[in-house]
């Protein structure tokens, strides 16, 4: 999952851990998929969701809504600043759990859900989820992996708390980095749905570097 919090406690922290192997324990608020809102379609809406890694700041990559266009080059409909890994040693590294970027490869979207509940320390609000993946070692599953941001499930900001990192609220751009998942600024986000439903919603993702 996408959401760091510097001051959680070990066990919290692991709770929300998008990038938890498939062999751990199930993460305790890991409960129903965000399909269990708003299941994506399944006719072909011709959009898709394309996230570039940035090798030199992961923190400064790009998310892509893309319609395919038959015969010539794909269109372009937005494009946003977008976060995956925790920006420490392990960051780029793709099979490090909770703590490298999202493997390369092309991604199922799930589902898309505005009012997500991830329960304590999970994600919340708007998110686009998309299916698990294995890295390149071909043993560890990256699991629970969104596209979200940092907010409330109704969508709203929580409180500043001095001092400290709030997991829901956006505070600059250190909140790019993530566990694993792709994770926008909320206003982003907002726009990203607000494209979704204008042109169709994505029902992939492809993540090259």
């Amino acid at each position: 999952m996408g959401i760091r919090h510097r001051i959680a406690p070990l066990a919290a922290v692991l709770a929300l851990a998008g990038g938890l192997a498939a062999t751990a324990a199930a993460p305790a608020l890991a409960a129903q998929p965000a399909s269990g809102k708003t299941a994506v379609a399944a006719a072909a809406h011709g959009t898709y969701l394309y996230f570039n890694k940035n090798q030199s700041d992961p923190g400064n990559s790009r998310l892509y809504l893309m319609k395919s266009v038959p015969n010539a080059k794909d269109e372009v409909l937005a494009k946003y600043r977008a976060g995956s890994g925790d920006g420490g040693p392990n960051g780029k590294n793709e099979c490090a759990s909770s703590q490298g970027w999202l493997p390369n490869g092309t991604y199922q979207v799930l589902a898309h859900d505005a009012h997500y509940n991830g329960g304590d320390y999970g994600v919340n609000g708007k998110v686009i989820h998309v299916e698990d993946k294995v890295c390149e070692n071909g043993r560890t599953t990256r699991a629970e992996l969104f596209v979200h941001s940092e907010m409330w499930p109704e969508g709203s900001q929580a409180d500043a708390q001095p001092g400290k990192d709030n997991p829901y609220r956006w505070e600059g751009a250190d909140d790019y980095r993530s566990l694993g998942c792709i994770k926008l600024k909320p206003a982003d986000i907002e726009n990203l749905f607000t494209k979704a439903e204008r042109y169709g919603w994505p029902e992939e993702l492809k993540v090259v570097s």
